[in-house]
């Protein structure tokens, strides 16, 4: 089975204000406590955003960061209504204010067919995947009883108002920023699937749909092949499930002669009741989240490929469902990992880790000159950070680099110690390594330096832990609505483009 195409609105270019649009969406920035409207060099006419401008401030519109003020259009526009969602300080604006402000308009702008927007004019790009991910949807499985009604779906064309629709940066622009969102809405469907129809076996073979599709290298593991080769963390997760484990690799190679080497790896437990060591019933629902990471790094290397980046990526992934069953491993097993080191497993729900190991050292025998991995590894993550902020651990340059990266497009890792009293907490009475600690300190960073054990020597290496940022279970916020958002989608990209402009 294909994974399902993200369903998201047509991005255009456009000249003018078209007949088809119903609603002009304008930037309203403050400027010493005024209001003042940004459309750069956007085609409207001065006169009627000067008309646009005392219509909003009579009605109280003060320009803050995502306020929304619609009011009636002038006549000599061919629209309904004008939406002004506010930018926030005028000295402050950047592509992320954008981005979001975009998908805040998205949002609330629910059964308007077509619209158009000067925010364009601000930042393109960021427009555009701020109107994409905010009118993103997840429908697959919603009946004609509980579909969205005609006056509740959401946008379907949008109109980027630039002054030339020949512009060859404003074509690249905006093939990029589709690209970009489809890429995070993908990632946003994979964990939206729920976990009755998104299962190892079935992960693996969209994955690998995908994979062709975008003409990368595909490589699928089955249990009888994990077991053989001896992928233990992977293989002992996957045992108390009747729905046996895979190891996905996708593989891009670029036209650059000596480009860099980038593995990506991300955790893919189709779903984790925590095995013998069960979580608590309430919130568990959540867990279908659990293998964002994977779902994260098979978007970025499929995007990886349709940009054309000038490295080298291949994406590393295994996936298992943690059940607590006759079969499962216990608390007090211990397992032999990909490579030969034993792990002594203290807390069967501490296993996204185990199935991380196995795939870090073997996404390291193709001697990459960087790795990142990316998972829900930790309610610690959400303890220390909150939860729209991910947690950088690692190599401290690298992570540096890549928390700075993260921030930059507005995903906002931010980087974490490793504090060396920790690596004790993880000796073993009986085998090379303890999964967790004896106590509940730090857990995040503990976490992260069980991966370092397993990741060779000359090889840069950043762990994002987006537990919290992955899925989102409150409200809807920019363009980002209930459920998968897609983090680090941006992140990873950024880190791959960066690394093949600079090494």
């Amino acid at each position: 089975m294909s994974a399902p195409t993200p369903d998201l609105p047509e991005l255009v270019l456009a000249g003018s204000v078209s007949e088809r649009a119903d609603v002009l969406v304008i930037g309203l920035t403050s400027a010493d406590g005024t209001p003042e409207i940004l459309a750069g060099d956007a085609p409207v006419d001065e006169a009627v955003l000067g008309e646009l401008l005392d219509n909003l401030v009579a009605v109280g519109a003060t320009g803050r960061s995502e306020e929304l003020t619609r009011v009636p259009a002038p006549a000599s526009l061919p629209v309904a209504s004008v939406l002004a969602v506010g930018l926030g300080d005028a000295d402050k604006i950047d592509a992320e204010q954008v981005r979001r402000s975009a998908g805040t308009a998205a949002r609330v702008l629910t059964g308007v067919e077509t619209v158009a927007t000067t925010l364009s004019a601000v930042d393109l790009g960021a427009a555009a995947e701020g109107f994409a991910l905010g009118a993103y949807t997840y429908t697959e499985f919603r009946s004609e009883k509980s579909a969205p009604k005609e006056d509740a779906r959401p946008v379907a064309r949008v109109e980027l108002l630039v002054p030339s629709t020949r512009d060859r940066d404003a074509k690249s622009a905006l093939t990029r920023a589709t690209a970009i969102a489809e890429a995070v809405a993908t990632a946003r469907n994979f964990v939206n699937t729920p976990p009755s129809h998104l299962f190892p076996a079935e992960f693996a073979e969209r994955a690998k749909a995908l994979g062709e599709a975008a003409g990368l290298k595909v490589e699928v593991l089955d249990e009888k092949a994990l077991e053989k080769k001896g992928f233990g963390g992977i293989v002992g997760v996957g045992k108390g499930s009747s729905r046996p484990p895979r190891l996905v690799r996708l593989s891009y190679s670029s036209k650059k002669r000596k480009a860099p080497k980038v593995a990506l790896v991300g955790k893919g437990i189709t779903f984790d009741t925590g095995g013998i060591s069960i979580k608590p019933a309430a919130g568990m629902e959540a867990m279908t989240s659990d293998m964002a990471g994977a779902a994260a790094v098979i978007a970025t290397v499929v995007l990886a490929a349709k940009l054309g980046v000038a490295a080298d990526v291949t994406a590393t992934v295994p996936m298992a469902e943690n059940m607590p069953s006759s079969t499962a491993q216990r608390p007090g097993d211990v397992l032999t990992q990909y490579g030969g080191t034993t792990v002594e497993v203290i807390n069967t729900d501490a296993e996204g880790r185990l199935i991380l190991a196995d795939a870090i050292v073997r996404a390291c025998e193709d001697d990459p000159d960087y790795l990142v991995d990316t998972a829900t590894l930790t309610g610690a993550q959400m303890v220390a950070l909150g939860t729209r902020t991910p947690g950088v651990m690692g190599h401290d340059e690298f992570r540096d680099r890549v928390a700075a990266l993260s921030q930059e497009v507005g995903e906002n890792g931010w980087p974490m110690p490793f504090p060396k009293e920790l690596r004790g907490d993880l000796e073993s009475r009986v085998a090379d390594l303890a999964n967790v600690s004896p106590h509940r300190w730090g857990g995040m960073l503990t976490a992260g330096i069980f991966l370092k054990e397993f990741v060779p020597e000359g090889v840069q290496w950043a762990h994002i832990d987006v537990a919290g940022p992955a899925f989102n279970t409150g409200g809807p916020f920019g363009y980002v609505g209930k459920g998968g958002t897609g983090v680090p989608v941006r992140t990873m990209l950024a880190v791959i483009e960066d690394v093949a402009a600079n090494g």
